[in-house]
């Protein structure tokens, strides 16, 4: 079990995994604390966030949207390698998915199909939205897949998780399809090299 990182020691982690920073105002206490657990946490999950326009994604990852109030994630990762932070805590990001997917996080095995909806994630894990259309043809930067990696492997790091606790909201949630462009597998090798 994994007792959920305070926001300077989040923080903290980002930073000193080289990485640029960009903090949102409110963003330490901005959580769903509220409306159940955060922690203990397991794992790392990846998103796109179906849009474009760095602002205007953080802003609505902040805020949320009339159906999912926010936050959305805990970082949004923005074309240029910026992670933007917008919350500390519980946040709308992992919604329902496979329990079986959970276990293996933990033990950190490889993932079985995601198949059931069956087990709330949002207390289980952080998350990271990049900024992106999602439709497999908007192009992921180098500097923004690089943040991604950083950013993970920061927090497997203040873990002490290997990336097998990263995982994509598509393997999490039957019928999600982000991250698309890339594979986690891929990420995941990323991840591992820099952990080494």
């Amino acid at each position: 079990m994994s007792v959920p990182l305070s926001a300077a020691r989040f923080r903290h982690a980002l930073a000193a995994e080289g990485l640029r920073i960009a903090e949102v105002a409110g963003w330490e206490t901005h959580n769903r604390n509220g409306k159940g657990p955060w922690g203990p946490v397991h794992g790392v999950m990846v998103h796109h966030t179906g849009t474009s326009g760095a602002d205007s994604t953080v802003q609505l990852c902040y805020d949320g949207r009339p159906d999912l109030p926010g936050p959305l994630c805990h970082g949004v990762i923005t074309k240029d390698g910026t992670v933007h932070l917008v919350g500390c805590g519980r946040a709308n990001h992992a919604g329902l998915g496979d329990g079986d997917v959970l276990r293996a996080v933990i033990a950190e095995k490889r993932l079985p199909p995601d198949n059931e909806a069956d087990t709330d994630g949002n207390p289980h894990f952080y998350g990271f939205e990049c900024e992106n259309l999602g439709d497999g043809k908007d192009p992921w930067p180098p500097a923004q897949l690089a943040a991604l990696e950083k950013a993970a492997a920061a927090l497997c790091r203040a873990h002490g998780w290997t990336e097998r606790s990263v995982i994509g909201h598509l393997e999490w949630q039957p019928g999600k399809v982000d991250p698309r462009g890339y594979t986690m597998d891929w990420l995941r090798e990323r991840i591992g090299d820099r952990l080494k």
